[in-house]
């Protein structure tokens, strides 16, 4: 194991920063060209997906209840395609609706709604100030929505177990906060699993009836290998008191195609009631051939878990490659942690002593774009600039490995700009 920077002598300090800055300065001399900066999926995950694109050939554009999907109609989703994800949510199809393509705009067209029209209460801008809750490090659009609409935003630290329970407890008591956004599977960025004992504290919250649960179900069925984590369906066991204050939605886009998926949002017959009265307005209907092409192509669950080892096994090596290049390059110096997930899109890299912002300076230089340092905070703040995520999905595993190695030393020498000083 590598000896602590921390219990290293000055000598020694001074020796490791001149032979980590000279590697530096030979990867940057590489003149390398590589995004990292957000969680897509590359070529070869988007070319799995590409049967899709031929099973309406056969010219039959009926859904089972015989309308023309190719037409205007059926508001909440085609019936089959309303089945397809009230399975994989485990949900009846009567609480769900399907969108477009994105579960983003799903979240940002509810919240509007109750931050503007109300969604069977008052709206929530004429209560005076509004909050959300926001555990962090956390995904930077949902933080962009609240910022977008004047929703200020409150920190909740994350645990291994998720969000810090306490906190919540405590901070709904102040009757401004109105919501929370949570990825309660395979959190983005640390590939967090909420525990039994924290779903079960956030459905027993003791809230308002406007309050509301935005459950980004992003990556339900995103494992990485056979070991998958497993998250209670919190529909399960809210209480009659809270049974409309979560709002899950989910999506088809790390599934299928991103910019052609399928997105939905799952939730209580009161909320769905009060969430088509605005779509009658805001729409005549959504894209019902991608509908139908995703079932005819999936057919079921099975069909979409089945798919999904396809792309465990793509996704599984590049994981592989970014662990055992920070296990190999950082264990032990005693100047940064990171987590190991079954599954999600990221992985979540911490350093010690205020260092990210410098290391997404030295990426950078160096040719390696990295997602903002800060972004997974809050207004793009991190109180310690600590936390750095790391998207691996879209490189091929030749180009991550070269910016890993680029990203280790970065970390190493700002760590040791600061250490001899």
């Amino acid at each position: 194991m590598s000896k602590s920077y921390l219990s290293m002598t000055k000598e020694e300090l001074l020796n490791e920063y001149n032979s980590v800055k000279a590697e530096y300065e030979n990867l940057k001399a590489q003149g390398l060209s590589i995004d990292m900066s957000r969680g897509k999926p590359g070529a070869d995950q988007l070319d799995i997906s590409d049967g899709m694109l031929d099973v309406l050939s056969d010219g039959n554009f009926k859904c089972e209840n015989g309308l023309d999907v190719r037409n205007y109609g059926i508001l909440d989703g085609i019936p089959e395609c309303k089945k397809l994800f009230a399975d994989l949510l485990e949900v009846k199809p009567e609480n769900v609706i399907i969108g477009g393509n994105s579960s983003l705009s799903l979240m940002y067209d509810y919240v509007a709604q109750c931050m503007f029209n109300g969604a069977g209460f008052a709206p929530w801008s004429q209560q005076g100030k509004v909050k959300f809750l926001c555990p962090c490090p956390g995904y930077d659009r949902h933080f962009a929505i609240c910022y977008f609409l004047g929703i200020e935003m409150v920190n909740i630290p994350m645990t291994a177990t998720g969000p810090d329970m306490d906190a919540i407890e405590e901070a709904v008591k102040d009757s401004s906060v109105k919501g929370m956004f949570v990825v309660p599977k395979y959190s983005n960025p640390q590939g967090i699993t909420y525990s039994k004992e924290t779903v079960e504290r956030i459905a027993n919250l003791d809230v308002a009836d406007d309050f509301r649960i935005i459950w980004d179900n992003a990556y339900i069925v995103h494992d990485l290998g056979d070991e998958s984590d497993e998250l209670v369906n919190i529909f399960d066991i809210l209480p009659d008191k809270n049974k409309n204050m979560v709002v899950e939605v989910a999506s088809t886009s790390k599934i299928s195609y991103p910019g052609a998926g399928v997105a939905c949002i799952a939730t209580s017959v009161d909320n769905v009631k009060e969430i088509l009265k605005r779509l009658t307005v805001q729409a005549i209907s959504y894209d019902k051939v991608n509908m139908l092409r995703h079932v005819r192509f999936f057919k079921n669950v099975d069909g979409i878990k089945a798919h999904m080892k396809l792309h465990a096994n793509i996704l599984k090596p590049k994981f592989d490659a970014v662990i055992d290049t920070l296990n190999s390059d950082l264990a032990g110096l005693g100047i940064a942690e990171w987590n190991e997930p079954n599954g999600g899109y990221f992985i979540s890299l911490d350093v010690t002593g205020g260092s990210a912002s410098r290391v997404g300076v030295l990426c950078k230089d160096a040719g390696v774009t990295l997602t903002s340092v800060g972004a997974t905070f809050p207004y793009g703040k991190d109180p310690s600039d600590s936390n750095i995520r790391i998207a691996p999905t879209f490189p091929t595993p030749e180009v991550l490995s070269k910016a890993v190695k680029v990203l280790t030393t970065a970390v190493k020498l700002a760590c040791l700009e600061n250490l001899c000083k």
